[in-house]
């Protein structure tokens, strides 16, 4: 199933199969998407099938989990409103959802300050504390000593480079901070240019909420370098408020990491190997580069 591509004409036979009110909607493939195959369908709404062997499972921590939230957040994001069920056509599950409109913010990246507060303000109605039932995550809200090996991994796509060192030691000084000692936190858990989208410039929309999860807020703050214009990591933190000083460090940490793999995604895409995606090579050297300068 992995990296499998689906035909439309598949699509518009589920939708008739399992949704024939909204099978005769104009339907197009949307570029982008990791684990999941997205189609506009209509003006308003999208259609995400997987297609990687843990997307399924994504689709259905999305599918649970987000319209319990969604309410609450400040920012459209891509829940659920009619849900397809494995079937003799198509053996998983599907989505059909609400379409976010932007771009994404690896092809055209936020430019505006003021998304420092738009993002602040989302993050802050997000993290509230999750129910002991909230789903877990091997490599997210989780104290950084635990993906040591894949930092030291990671950072091999820099290893040339004369930002390494300052990389590393960013990285252990948020290894070395307190961890979080508060109740877990609903977060999104993979906040990154790919999954949220830009319109005039500021943030408009939050998606791909599959890796959703409960634990140290932190992971989502790394956003704060990853997805913000040079300078307004400050100003993000001053308007979320709830972040003290061993919080922030965890997060740069997050950033420098999420930075890195972003980085080896899109060298990848930019040389032609599975897996990759160009578009995210700039994105993760941007980012990298406003985690290694004072906010």
């Amino acid at each position: 199933m992995d990296g499998f591509r689906f035909e439309q004409d598949l699509v518009r036979a589920l939708l008739r199969e399992q949704h024939p009110d909204l099978a005769d909607l104009e339907l197009r493939e949307v570029n982008g998407g990791w684990d999941n195959q997205q189609w506009r369908l209509g003006a308003e709404l999208g259609v995400r099938l997987p297609r990687t062997e843990r997307a399924p499972d994504l689709l259905r921590t999305e599918q649970k989990w987000l319209p319990v939230l969604a309410e609450r957040l400040p920012l459209p994001t891509p829940t659920a409103v009619r849900i397809g069920e494995p079937s003799a056509l198509f053996q998983h599950t599907w989505t059909i959802t609400r379409w976010v409109h932007g771009e994404p913010a690896d092809y055209t990246p936020i430019t505006s300050t003021d998304a420092a507060e738009t993002l602040a303000g989302f993050l802050k109605a997000l993290h509230q504390q999750a129910p002991a039932e909230a789903p877990a995550n091997p490599t997210r809200g989780i104290p950084l000593a635990k993906v040591q090996d894949g930092f030291t991994n990671s950072l091999k796509v820099i290893a040339d480079d004369a930002n390494a060192d300052a990389a590393r030691e960013i990285w252990e000084k948020a290894v070395a901070a307190p961890t979080w000692a508060g109740a877990p936190t609903w977060l999104h858990g993979d906040l990154h240019p790919a999954n949220v989208v830009v319109r005039n410039g500021t943030l408009s929309g939050v998606i791909d909420f599959g890796e959703m999860c409960a634990g140290d807020p932190a992971t989502d703050l790394s956003a704060a370098w990853i997805l913000l214009p040079t300078g307004s990591a400050s100003r993000f933190f001053d308007a979320y408020e709830n972040a003290d000083d061993a919080t922030i460090a965890r997060a740069r940490g997050w950033a420098v990491l999420r930075s890195l793999n972003l980085l080896s995604i899109g060298r990848n895409g930019r040389l032609g190997l599975p897996g990759g995606k160009p578009t995210w090579e700039p994105a993760g050297q941007a980012a990298l580069e406003r985690a290694l300068t004072t906010n």
